[in-house]
Parts: structure tokens; C-alpha cells; sequence
């Protein structure tokens, strides 16, 4: 098995656990209460460790997530995956619903665990997804109402069942809502069985594993049958799938953390840190110093 083997440097990306002292791993918050009472904690970059749904009535202003800029508009939900990097803009406006969840809550078996690691509202196979809502005639403002009133009742043995129920549906819908404003999904097929599967590992091996060829060993198939299916899905190489994730962790990392250019370069995997400034400057036309300077 591919494995991380270096986990030497501490990340100084500042993360959030799920709020402690909740028996159950699942929230319902007004935005704009919390903005205004954690705002030092929300306006700094930080990886939240749970999944985020983000009902925006009325706002204005750009939000981060992993370097996307995400417009703030009334009347739309964004949906902010788990671990991703969030910035909230400082001098923006959030009035509305935040829904939080982690996967200890939505996984209670192993379906649940393949649908929402799936599900076009939080797979990294597309742009961040984002819908426009109307309230008064929308299915997902009854679901988000009722929510809310079933997380506010004093807990008893039916309530997780009943949230966890109602989530999934919310979630359903809004899959459902995405398709009908044009959103295009990738089709079922082995080529997508192996994007999937070669995506998973790659999260889990990126640091320590760079070569095309080793992925496709663990996944049993040949360096061909891997290209195919990048390229048929996506138009990119393995290659330069393993290249984005790189590049994406080293861009968090100079912008959002404080570690050296040698710290980093050895938390990706590079025991030379020369070898790491050529192949960050090959890849985006700057040093990691320049990069860092620029944000």
C-alpha cells in the first residue's frame, strides 16, 4: 500500500474541530450572529473539519474556498467541503443559514459514506456548487425550516434519526436543483470507477507518492488505462492531476501558514528544498517566495 511517511512538519493552517459540547455533530447557525462574534476567527484562512452549507438570503462580497473566489449573492446556497481551506471576506454581508455537519453524523453506514463523498454538491471533481434558490416556492426552505425546528426541541432517541433523514433529503433536492439549472455530471463508467478510486489515493499519498506508475499499480490497471481515464473525464494526464494536488497544498500552505520554504517543501515530500522551488516556479511561473509575497 501507498503510504505518508512524513508528517514530520505541523501545518500551522489554523483548524477547526466540530464545536464541542453538542451531542450531536450537526449545527444550524445565523450567519450573521456568528460572523459578528467569531469574525477573527472566520475572516483568517482556516480548514474547517466538517461539511458546510451556506444559505445566503441576502449578501455581498467574495468568499474563499481553496483559492476560488465564490460571489456572495442573495438567494443561493454554496456548498463548502469538508477540509477545505474558508476565508470569509472581512467587509462582506452573510445574512442567512449555516448548516454544519461532519461525516460522524451523515455516515451511519456505508452507503451514506459513498453518497456523500460522491454527491456533485462536495466532489472535487467539480467547481465548487453553488444554487440559486427561490424561498417562497422552494422545497429546500421547508426542509432547512424544518431542520432548524427539530435541532432546536430538547434532544430525545428520535432526533438524530430525524435529522439525519432530513439532511439527506435537503441534499437530495439539491442535487436535484443543481441539474435543473444546467449543471452536467459525469456519466457512470469504469473510466470514472477509476478517476474516483486513483483520486482517493492520490489524497492519501500525495505528500510521499509522485509517480504515475505507482498509482496505477495500486489500482491494478496499467499507466494506459489510468491516462485514458483522466483524460476521456477530465482532459488532464495522471500527471497533471498529481501535479494540481501538489501545487494546491503548497499554494495553502505559502499563503495561509507560516512555515519556511524549507519546512514546506519537506511537508510535500522534498527532501531538497531547490527541488521544490523548480517545480513549484516550473508549474506556476514564480518562486514560492514570489507566490507568498503576491498574496
Amino acid at each position: 500500500m501507498l503510504l505518508n511517511d512524513k508528517d514530520a512538519m505541523k501545518e500551522i493552517i489554523e483548524k477547526y474541530q466540530f464545536k464541542d459540547g453538542l451531542k450531536l455533530e450537526f449545527e444550524i447557525l445565523d450567519l450573521e450572529k456568528v460572523l459578528k462574534s467569531k469574525k477573527d476567527m472566520m475572516i483568517v484562512p482556516h480548514r474547517a473539519q466538517f461539511y458546510h452549507i451556506l444559505w445566503i438570503e441576502k449578501g455581498k462580497g467574495t468568499h474563499f474556498i481553496d483559492f476560488n473566489p465564490i460571489n456572495i449573492e442573495d438567494n443561493t446556497i454554496i456548498f463548502v467541503p469538508h477540509n477545505s481551506v474558508n476565508l470569509y471576506d472581512k467587509n462582506g454581508t452573510y445574512k442567512g443559514k449555516g448548516i454544519l455537519f461532519t461525516d460522524n453524523f451523515f455516515c451511519k453506514n456505508k452507503q451514506d459514506l459513498q453518497f456523500l463523498h460522491a454527491s456533485i454538491l462536495y466532489s472535487d471533481l467539480y467547481n465548487i456548487a453553488k444554487i440559486k434558490v427561490n424561498p417562497a416556492i422552494s422545497d429546500l426552505k421547508v426542509f432547512l425550516n424544518a431542520m432548524e425546528t427539530e435541532f432546536q426541541k430538547n434532544q430525545d432517541d428520535a432526533q438524530y434519526q430525524i435529522l439525519h433523514n432530513m439532511l439527506h433529503i435537503f441534499l437530495l433536492k439539491a442535487e436535484r436543483e443543481m441539474r435543473k439549472q444546467g449543471f452536467k455530471e459525469l456519466k457512470p463508467s469504469a473510466n470514472l470507477d477509476y478517476l474516483i478510486l486513483f483520486k482517493d489515493l492520490l489524497e492519501q499519498n500525495f505528500k510521499s507518492e509522485k509517480s504515475v506508475n505507482k498509482y496505477a499499480s495500486e489500482l491494478s490497471i496499467s499507466e494506459k488505462q489510468l491516462h485514458k481515464a483522466t483524460t476521456v473525464l477530465l482532459d488532464k494526464t495522471p500527471k497533471q492531476i498529481i501535479d494540481e494536488r501538489i501545487l494546491l497544498e503548497a499554494k495553502r500552505l505559502l499563503v495561509h501558514s507560516n512555515q519556511s520554504i524549507k519546512e514546506i517543501a519537506y511537508d510535500l515530500g522534498y527532501i531538497e528544498p531547490t527541488n521544490f522551488i523548480k517545480y513549484f516556479r516550473k508549474h506556476t511561473d514564480s518562486t514560492p517566495s514570489e507566490f507568498r509575497e503576491q498574496f
